[in-house]
């Protein structure tokens, strides 16, 4: 009997145990439920946010599309228009302006700007231009600014600008990994984007594939890949250290904001930025005008033959072709004669073709011998570059074989 006493009250509390246990388990199970809720609650509400956003893009894409199509009288109208409301906001706020100049597009507005009563500061980095738009700068009386690197100093110490902006900018992420990057290089290895890219999956934050094989390999052993890693830096901060911090320096010196000759027909990151924020832009750090931004490129080149605006050599002539579009003979784009931006794009003869054509000695030592390899000590130029990326530089275009010949230049 009292052998019976013990075994009971052991099973009972066996029993209460079990019992507590189960009502443990029930009670994680509810709270896994509550969680899993949760989070199908906030996804949807994520979802949700992330339709109305791509929706809003779409609808601005939607109206910058409508106003490229304007005619361009009417194009021009709403130039001066935004133009005179940008002076208008400068005076309101205590600043000045000033024209930020380049090449044939940004000269032309300045043209544009002075013809219709805003005569202002222009100013330039006129080092890095072709000579041809350095004579121009210098007729027109634009201040030369400075740059903080050299051209070398910008392909040995931050890297070569190839593919375009965006793609360099990533790449340059993944050449240089850090806590701070790793939520944005693993949307660039995967297209998965976390908060500020609303959870998107496949997104455009993903670099090519075409690109990912060429240069996602510093990430292959997280990402168990076969990619190959670059045998040279690749960066979009050569602007920076070129142009845009200079002017950036020289304009908050004098309380002033530009006007750029940009235009989104340029396409690339040109084109979101205007289309998401309009001609004229007033942010907490940025503020500018882009009078010319619907514009397309017959529309400035127009406006360069109506104001008599002095062509630099490297352009050629403005002409019309057998379709009735205005063209440039020589070059469409300018730029530094170290930038590879888009050179995977053009049909030969390309931009490095055309520099062996006017200057030889120059396109040897930025093929050859600009840069030097840390690691071997060896000199290298954008020859690896172009090779890496399957572009061909170093025989001479059909095209241009016979100019070539009559100027008595031979090959390397």
């Amino acid at each position: 009997m009292n052998r019976w006493k013990g075994g009971w009250s052991s099973c009972r509390a066996m029993r209460t145990q079990l019992l507590s246990k189960m009502l443990e388990q029930l009670s994680f199970l509810d709270s896994e439920v509550d969680e899993v809720t949760q989070v199908m609650e906030r996804s949807a509400k994520e979802q949700k946010e992330f339709d109305e956003w791509r929706r809003k893009k779409k609808e601005a894409k939607a109206r910058f599309t409508a106003m490229q199509s304007l005619p361009y009288k009417v194009k021009v109208k709403r130039a001066e228009l935004r133009a005179i409301e940008f002076m208008e906001q400068m005076e309101e706020r205590g600043c000045n302006a000033h024209v930020s100049v380049g090449g044939l597009d940004s000269i032309t507005l300045l043209m544009f700007l002075r013809h219709i009563g805003i005569d202002i500061p222009a100013i330039s980095v006129s080092g890095v231009e072709d000579k041809s738009i350095q004579r121009v700068h210098k007729d027109l009386g634009i201040e030369s600014v400075k740059s903080y690197k050299s051209k070398v100093e910008v392909l040995n110490e931050v890297g070569f600008p190839v593919i375009s902006k965006k793609i360099a900018g990533r790449i340059d992420l993944l050449q240089h990994p850090s806590p701070d990057n790793e939520t944005v290089r693993h949307a660039i290895m995967t297209g998965e984007c976390g908060e500020q890219g609303h959870y998107a999956k496949n997104s455009r934050m993903k670099l090519p594939l075409r690109w990912l094989k060429l240069f996602g390999g510093v990430e292959n052993e997280k990402y168990n890949t076969d990619y190959q890693v670059a045998p040279f830096q690749v960066s979009n901060k050569c602007c920076y250290y070129l142009k845009e911090k200079p002017c950036d320096d020289w304009a908050k010196e004098y309380n002033s904001w530009p006007f750029l000759g940009i235009m989104a027909s340029e396409g690339g990151q040109r084109e979101e930025a205007l289309i998401d924020h309009g001609c004229n832009y007033y942010g907490k750090t940025v503020i500018r005008s882009a009078p010319f931004a619907p514009f397309l490129r017959r529309d400035v080149l127009q406006q360069a033959l109506d104001l008599n605006v002095p062509v630099p050599e490297i352009y050629g002539e403005i002409r019309k072709g057998a379709d009735g579009q205005l063209y440039t003979t020589k070059a469409q784009r300018t730029g530094c004669s170290m930038c590879g931006f888009g050179i995977h794009l053009e049909p030969r003869p390309h931009r490095f073709d055309r520099l062996r054509e006017m200057n030889p000695q120059e396109w040897r030592f930025w093929m050859y011998s600009c840069c030097i390899d840390k690691a071997t000590g060896e000199k290298f130029g954008w020859g690896r570059v172009l090779d890496y990326i399957g572009v061909a530089w170093e025989d001479y275009p059909a095209v241009q074989m016979d100019m070539f010949l009559d100027f008595g230049i031979k090959g390397n």
